[in-house]
């Protein structure tokens, strides 16, 4: 059976999309993994980690993204880091797969001294 409508970009697939993307740009980038557990998924993490955001990017400057796919919806966690990061005056980004113009506009661009 055909499907209706296009195909939706799953959260993973968007994630290695924007890594592939920073790669190609020249941006070395984090990302921490989670794991299956008896209790579900889990990320190891330690102190303040629960909610840290999906991608740490660094090059001439240093960038922060949290993902998501078209309807996912930030965690608690996920939204005081961002907050924390915003006043901290740190680049950071909320980011879905609509966004696609907007971060290759912000990983291509360079700062310059």
């Amino acid at each position: 059976m055909a499907q209706s409508g296009p195909a939706k970009t799953t959260e993973s697939q968007f994630q290695g999309q924007v890594i592939e993307l920073a790669h190609i740009l020249g941006w070395t980038v984090a990302h921490f993994r989670p794991a299956r557990t008896e209790r579900g998924w889990r990320t190891a993490v330690a102190a303040d980690g629960a909610g840290y955001p999906d991608l740490t990017m660094v090059r001439e400057r240093l960038v922060f993204a949290e993902l998501k796919s078209d309807r996912g919806l930030a965690s608690e966690a996920q939204r005081d880091w961002h907050t924390k990061l915003v006043i901290a005056n740190v680049e950071t980004y909320l980011w879905r797969p609509a966004d696609w113009v907007e971060i290759v506009s912000t990983l291509t661009r360079r700062v310059v001294a």
